[in-house]
Formats: structure tokens, sequence, C-alpha cells
């Protein structure tokens, strides 16, 4: 199963242009990570399109919100220099978060993400970043399972945006039937 342009907007209608740059580094990314069935693409992309605001945030949002200034010196992060907080903050369409994380990404991807954490901003490894989180957390076992709700666990810590993940799975669903 392979994914369009024309399908993704049906899915991220709010991804506009961006569909367009995204569909062909997805399917390299998919391929390659095994998210190659209705249910798993299905729940990527919900959980991508959450994510990322419907690929338009590579980066997440700083204020910084109470939760994002506790990413300071949070030692099972890796955050152990100051500023690594903000430096290593979500960035790709799981937003990787943390030094611990981006070291991992980077050495999966062959990427210096210590010193270049901006390049999981570019579409290829925002995209690759993603499916190589979703691999290393089983998230294909619990997408073929229809567990929804522990891959939103898995990825978000919690819950959070639960009801917009949710509704862009069901239209994911629906449109990859």
């Amino acid at each position: 199963m392979s994914i369009t342009t024309q399908l993704l907007l049906q899915i991220l209608p709010n991804a506009g242009r961006q569909a367009g740059v995204f569909v062909p580094v997805l399917t390299v990314a998919m391929a390659k990570y095994g998210i190659t069935t209705r249910l798993r693409i299905a729940a990527f992309i919900a959980q991508v399109g959450h994510e990322s605001g419907q690929f338009r945030w590579l980066k997440e949002l700083w204020g910084p919100t109470a939760q994002q200034s506790g990413y300071e010196g949070r030692t099972d992060l890796g955050n152990t220099v100051n500023g690594d907080g903000f430096k290593y903050r979500g960035r790709g369409l799981i937003h990787i978060t943390g030094r611990a994380n981006y070291v991992a990404c980077g050495e999966a991807l062959g990427l210096d993400l210590v010193n270049r954490p901006e390049q999981l901003e570019q579409p290829q490894y925002a995209t690759m970043s993603a499916a190589w989180f979703w691999s290393t957390r089983g998230l294909n076992t619990l997408a073929d399972q229809g567990d929804f709700v522990k891959i939103t666990r898995r990825i978000n810590g919690g819950i959070s945006g639960l009801e917009d993940r949710q509704a862009l799975y069901k239209m994911a669903l629906k449109v990859l039937a």
C-alpha cells in the first residue's frame, strides 16, 4: 500500500503544498521501517499529522510552556548541559526531544544531530526520524493490534491531543480502505 498526495490531503487537508513535499519522503521512510499495511500507515499518518500540525511545524513551538521549561536538566532525556532543554526541543514529524534521543536518532540515521539538531526540520530527516522513532518503540505491533491509545502514550507520554489524533486516524482508515 502506498500514499499519494491526493490521499494524504484527504487525511490531512491542512497540509496544503507540504503534502506534495512529504509524500516521496514518507514513501521511503515508511518502506524502510515496515510501515506498509493499511493499519500501520493510517496510525502513522494520524500521529505525525497531529504532532506536526499537519506538516506545518517541524519544530516544537516554544513558549516556553511549563512543560518545556521542565526539559532543562531532565537527565532521563539526557539534558545534562545548560541549554539542552531548548536546543534539543521537539523536532521532526514525531517530535524527537532531548539530547539522548537526538544522539540515538543521529546514530541510527547517520547524522550529527548533537551539533546540528536543526537537521530534523528538513522534510527527509523529519520523516525518517519519525519512522525510526515509530519502529524503535514497537509501534507497528501496536498498530497491527489497533491499540491507538497505547501508540499515543508511547509518542506523547500521555494522551494529549487524543481527540484530534483519533479523528485523523478514523479519516485515514476511511481514505485508505
